[in-house]
């Protein structure tokens, strides 16, 4: 009798432990549900928007890295701002500072908790995004490309020594400061110089690999940098978790435990997503890195216009989006050109580039047109495609064979590029949603080009027109349009568009106005005849 008691206490103790796991992993579950749903409640109330077409006192551009940002910032805000326009050391959340005085631009890698340092009433958003399994790629290669630059030193020891002493003297912002590189280019510093003196300082590298991304006796192998940890932690779904404020260099206490728990239940991304879409949604501008030209052209019209409008210079002319003499498409960065103009620091990585440096106010704002905004950045594009291609070779030539090229990214496995695509899906979904956004951006500038004409014969005739008086005139074509669908829709709901039997009457109507004619004009002839 003993016997089977103990063997059932020990069945049920089996049980009760087995079980145990399960219970824990219900409860974390209800408790990151709970966490999750809780910051989605409060993030949707804090985002009121407002009228998304006026843009406000304050432009945040929120920069998601290897989205060609830093080319926007250089070769159009640069022209649209003044130095002092601009909020100091945007780039640098631990010395930013919001408050300065006519501080009316900032530029920054901090994600969208940044907003609750700024007034949100007051400010516009504007951001590119880009398909997510480049952004990883592009991620991946400028971490090797700043690591590598380290490799003039002879040992990491002495690389981490000069470089803070050098950043001590320096006021410049290093790539170092900034984040997310801030991790992850020490991290593949690290690396590169382990697997260097593994391999021994002056040996010719053996590897002989066609793919580039997977050669491990110089670099971190693709497939091993997206699955460690840091990875998971800064990169996957990095736009989503940026642009709802979840990074581990957020304002907000909560970021790290939202942000676990959507990693550790994928079901409760579907809240984190939600908001980042009602974000994009409402900001003034979604670009896309891949249709970098039309992004260019949209941002140029819908931001670069309301600042020379509110400075008082715009002047848009006819001419303002016709081709130039040279071909637009050869001045045009394609995306791995653009994506190499980000952070531009020396070979050694702690200085700015000096072409892009200045600190001349030579955009001359009072004779800037949207044509000639376009000319500019065209032109700044192409000197950028010069200096930096020209420093990516620089770069990696100690780590040759990670030869990056868009044709090496063709070499890399299905499987791992099935595997970043799963461990993006929400910024998958994200981009997605951007693309839509772009689109409907794209249609409401090809329906505002005749009121640009319209605008340059009587300007004043059509701010002052209507209920739009004092408004942008790209908000007041947008508010036009915006009435007449509604006056269609009202007219539809009354009418019942595309109801069968209404297309039938409507149908029948017109033949028996047609036959009514056509007894007319015949009656009148006959009548002629008789007399």
């Amino acid at each position: 009798m003993a016997r089977p008691l103990a063997l059932a206490l020990a069945l049920l103790l089996a049980v009760s432990v087995t079980a145990l796991p399960l219970v824990s992993s219900a409860d974390d579950h209800a408790r990151c549900e709970g966490a999750v749903k809780g910051w989605a409640d409060s993030a949707g109330e804090g985002d009121n928007g407002g009228d998304k077409l006026n843009l406000k006192d304050l432009l945040f551009f929120l920069h998601i890295p290897r989205t060609g940002g830093r080319t926007y910032f250089h070769c159009f805000l640069k022209k649209l701002y003044t130095n002092a326009q601009e909020c100091p050391r945007s780039y640098d959340k631990l010395r930013f500072d919001p408050s300065h005085p006519d501080c009316t631009l900032v530029v920054s890698h901090d994600d969208y908790s940044l907003t609750s340092k700024l007034p949100r009433e007051r400010t516009s958003v504007v951001t590119i995004l880009r398909n997510p399994v480049d952004r990883v790629f592009s991620t991946y290669e400028f971490s090797v490309e700043v690591a590598a630059r380290f490799l003039v030193h002879p040992n990491l020891t002495s690389a981490k020594t000069m470089t803070s002493r050098v950043l001590t003297k320096s006021r410049a912002v290093s790539t170092l400061d900034i984040w997310p590189w801030k991790y992850l280019v020490p991290w593949m510093r690290e690396d590169l110089f382990s697997r260097r003196d593994a391999r021994g300082n002056d040996s010719v590298p053996s590897s002989k690999k066609i793919n580039a991304y997977d050669v491990e006796d110089m670099v971190m192998p693709l497939h091993q940098y997206i699955n460690d940890p840091v990875a998971h932690e800064i990169i996957h779904n990095g736009a989503t978790f940026q642009i709802t404020g979840l990074t581990n260099n957020s304002y907000f206490d909560g970021a790290h435990e939202v942000r676990h728990c959507v990693r550790k239940h994928p079901d409760l991304g579907r809240f984190v997503l939600q908001v980042a879409k009602n974000r994009l949604d409402r900001m003034l501008y979604v670009g896309l890195t891949e249709d970098h030209e039309e992004s260019a052209r949209l941002f140029a019209h819908m931001v670069g216009a309301q600042v020379l409008s509110q400075s008082g210079a715009l002047k848009l002319d006819v001419q303002e989006d016709q081709p130039s003499g040279t071909d637009s498409h050869s001045s045009m960065l394609d995306p791995e050109d653009e994506e190499t103009n980000e952070h531009m620091n020396s070979t050694h990585g702690w200085k700015n580039n000096e072409a892009l440096n200045t600190t001349e106010d030579d955009h001359g704002k009072g004779n800037m047109t949207v044509g000639k905004l376009m000319e500019t950045y065209e032109g700044c594009i192409a000197k950028l495609r010069k200096s930096q291609s020209s420093r990516r070779r620089i770069s990696l030539k100690k780590v040759a064979e990670a030869n990056f090229t868009k044709a090496t990214r063709r070499h890399v496995p299905e499987a791992i590029l099935n595997q970043i695509i799963s461990l993006n899906s929400l910024d998958m979904e994200l981009y997605e949603h951007a693309k839509k956004i772009f689109k409907q951006e794209h249609l409401m500038l090809k329906g505002q080009h005749p009121m640009v004409v319209q605008q340059k014969q009587s300007a004043d005739q059509i701010v002052r027109s209507s209920s739009y008086e004092g408004q942008h005139p790209m908000v007041v074509q947008h508010k036009q349009l915006t009435d007449q669908k509604d006056w269609i829709d009202a007219v539809c709901e009354s009418w019942s568009c595309f109801t069968w039997w209404k297309v039938a009457s409507f149908g029948l109507g017109i033949a028996v106005t047609t036959v009514f004619v056509v007894f007319v004009v015949t009656g009148r002839r006959t009548l002629k005849l008789k007399v």
